[in-house]
């Protein structure tokens, strides 16, 4: 019994996993040596890639429902040069499930571009459109009524309009349309316009006695001048060609001012319609055009005259008011004409800015529209170039773009900004592209400027061209939709025991998988030497 004792081993001593074979019958082999080097390098191997996986890591792509509502509006950021659309006419309207908006201005800017495309000057910024006086209050007669003693204002066609301006230096032009009603409200101060400056042109170097309307001195004043200007007008209507194909009017009314037979170089009139603004521009052309000529001599300043002619027919409590608008004026006439730039074979404008849209499905579009022109539908081109249309917060934009993040997948990047760079261009009239935009939020980890984290914004675009019926205006329609369904990329969250299982499956797997390898390399050889 003592000696069954004496042989049993403690019971610790039978739990052996790493028991220990004798030296003597080990053998070593060249080709085990070569599967131990194929083992090892596999190990080194995944054993990098499973470190650099972890300490790194690849976003993944997980999608849940946008239940978030952080942002109640979000931003679209804009960059779109109309090719062919002035930007005094170039407007932004905003529609929505909750409401429109009309002309948006607020963080909008508009920059004149010529016929190359080049950016040529600084238009203006959270600004509406100017609101003109469309005709002058202080006519108080009809159009009938002026023309009892006859029609001033010169009834042209193609072939009278080139005779004009080849013989005479000066001739302003009303280009309207008899559907027109801003031109019906300006008729009777066009036809206005005209007494004055035919009257005094006429008696230029003639006795003959003043008519009934003007002092002496108005009269005498008027005959002074020695630089009459022709005040003409034209119908659009029974006249298309000289318009659409010559002149290529877009708007009515058009007041358009021929020097020397040639458009004046400061653009069309835009300024207040009334007898002394027009006056007052007519003069200031006449000063830039004399000083081209011969050095802006006082002998050739001659439309002055006109102006305090027109100046006298006003009452004597809106003379003041007006002295004081022409002495502000007078310092800044000249600058004023050569900062009007405009381009008439190929009007653009560039529009950049941004607007706060709200988070349910709308459009905004770009068209023509003026509170003092009635536009003519079948002229306007709203053929355009998409320079940048993102949308969500700049910061955002700008680090998914430029790779601030690592590892962001490439269909993610190219989707931020896919419009940018496209050309929509219009071959016919009455068409328009529009613009389909469906809108999927998109959060990053790592987007995140300190505690603040970004959401950027994937837009999947679709394009098609629009067909307009002749009496529409055409509109560059950019249509959004924001998806319900946001998408995640986050980094996976690795503990470190995870890794570090890994890791040792890494090694006995690979021990084990090459040790099975060798074994039936071994036992096939031993086999074929039989």
């Amino acid at each position: 019994m003592n000696s069954r004792h004496h042989n049993s081993k403690p019971w610790a001593a039978n739990v052996d996993l790493y028991r220990k074979i004798p030296t003597d019958l080990m053998e070593g082999s060249r080709q085990g040596s070569i599967f131990s080097y194929i083992a090892l390098a596999l190990m080194i191997i995944l054993f990098v890639a499973e470190t650099s996986d972890f300490l790194g890591g690849k976003l993944e792509t997980y999608l849940a429902m946008d239940v978030s509502g952080e942002d109640k509006r979000i931003r679209l950021n804009f960059n779109i040069t109309m090719m062919d659309l002035k930007c005094d006419w170039a407007v932004i309207d905003i529609v929505s499930a909750l409401g429109n908006t009309q002309n948006v201005s607020a963080h909008v800017t508009k920059w004149n571009v010529d016929g190359s495309g080049i950016r040529v000057g600084y238009r203006g910024r959270n600004r509406n459109q100017k609101d003109i006086d469309l005709y002058d209050s202080t006519v108080s007669e009809t159009l009938e009524e002026l023309h009892e003693n006859g029609e001033d204002a010169i009834s042209l066609d193609a072939d009278s309009l080139a005779l004009y301006k080849k013989e005479h230096d000066y001739v302003f032009v009303d280009f309207y349309a008899s559907w027109c009603s801003h031109c019906r409200d300006l008729a009777p101060t066009w036809e206005t316009l005209a007494e004055v400056m035919v009257d005094a042109g006429e008696a230029l170097g003639n006795e003959i006695p003043h008519p009934d309307d003007y002092s002496e001195a108005d009269y005498l004043r008027a005959k002074r001048m020695q630089m009459p200007v022709v005040i003409a007008k034209i119908d659009c209507v029974s006249h298309p060609k000289v318009c659409n194909e010559q002149e290529l009017i877009r708007a009515y009314p058009t007041l358009r001012l021929f020097v020397d037979g040639e458009p004046w170089k400061a653009g069309d009139y835009r300024g207040h319609r009334t007898i002394t603004d027009m006056v007052e521009w007519l003069y200031y052309a006449e000063e830039q055009h004399k000083e081209l000529l011969d050095g802006g001599t006082e002998s050739v300043r001659t439309l002055h005259e006109a102006h305090g002619a027109a100046r006298e027919r006003l009452d004597d409590h809106l003379k003041e008011k007006e002295d004081k608008r022409w002495n502000n004026r007078h310092m800044d006439g000249k600058r004023r004409l050569h900062h009007d730039w405009v381009d008439e074979e190929h009007p653009g404008c560039q529009l950049v800015g941004h607007l706060l849209l709200d988070r349910v499905p709308g459009n905004f579009h770009i068209l023509a529209r003026s509170g003092s022109h009635d536009l003519a539908p079948h002229m306007t081109n709203v053929s355009h170039q998409v320079n940048s249309l993102t949308v969500g917060d700049p910061m955002a934009v700008h680090r998914v773009e430029t790779s601030y993040i690592k590892n962001l997948p490439e269909k993610l990047t190219g989707k931020i900004a896919p419009m940018d760079g496209n050309v929509y261009v219009t071959e016919n009239l009455h068409e328009a592209y529009h613009h389909y935009l469906k809108v999927v939020p998109t959060q990053v980890d790592g987007l995140q400027i300190g505690a603040r984290f970004l959401r950027a914004y994937q837009i999947l675009p679709n394009s098609q061209l629009a067909y307009y019926r002749t009496d529409m205006v055409p509109e560059a329609k950019f249509v959004y939709d924001l998806s319900p369904i946001k998408v995640f990329y986050r980094k996976p969250n690795r503990r470190w025991y995870d890794y570090c299982t890994s890791i040792m499956a890494i090694v006995g797997g690979v021990f084990t998988v090459v040790g099975m390898l060798e074994s039936s390399v071994e036992a096939t050889v031993k086999a074929s030497r039989r």
